[in-house]
């Protein structure tokens, strides 16, 4: 009888060891992989950051009452977040430009910026933006500056 006990839990316990040892295979091979949904960091060279930074560009364009057409001119952090498409978190940096609004310019990357001086005006900004690409969407949920 005492050895009918041992041989089952002998075989429990070989049987709770398969289940840690495969559950265990489930989670992140890397400890600094983010976890499904959460936030990682983007390189501020990444494409698609780009353009939604370059769109926070142009919406700052239109929205402000300068003469001048402002730019980014440094990315401090960017994060993406799969969530029902692409949500953005960015802070970054825009600064006036020598290009006049009334020029119309095409490129906005062909307009240098205001050399130091008293034209030269930089502002710190926080953006978020969610992109659904398959609907063809960009929503800005937060774009805030300060000087």
């Amino acid at each position: 009888m005492m050895a009918l006990k041992t041989t089952l839990l002998l075989a429990a316990l070989l049987g709770l060891l398969v289940l840690l040892v495969a559950s265990s295979s489930r989670l992140p091979s890397d400890p600094m992989e983010p976890a499904p949904g959460a936030p990682y960091d983007v390189s501020p060279d990444d494409r698609y950051l780009q353009r939604v930074v370059m769109n926070a560009a142009l919406q700052y364009n239109n929205r402000s009452n300068d003469a001048f057409l402002f730019r980014a001119s440094a990315i401090h952090t960017a994060q993406r977040q799969i969530v029902s498409g692409l949500r953005y978190i960015v802070d970054l940096e825009i600064s006036r430009t020598v290009c006049r609004k009334r020029e119309h310019n095409k490129d906005l990357l062909d307009c240098d910026f205001q050399p130091p001086g008293l034209m030269h005006q930089t502002l710190q900004c926080h953006l978020e933006v969610w992109v659904v690409p398959w609907e063809n969407r960009t929503e800005t949920q937060a774009f805030n500056c300060r000087s």
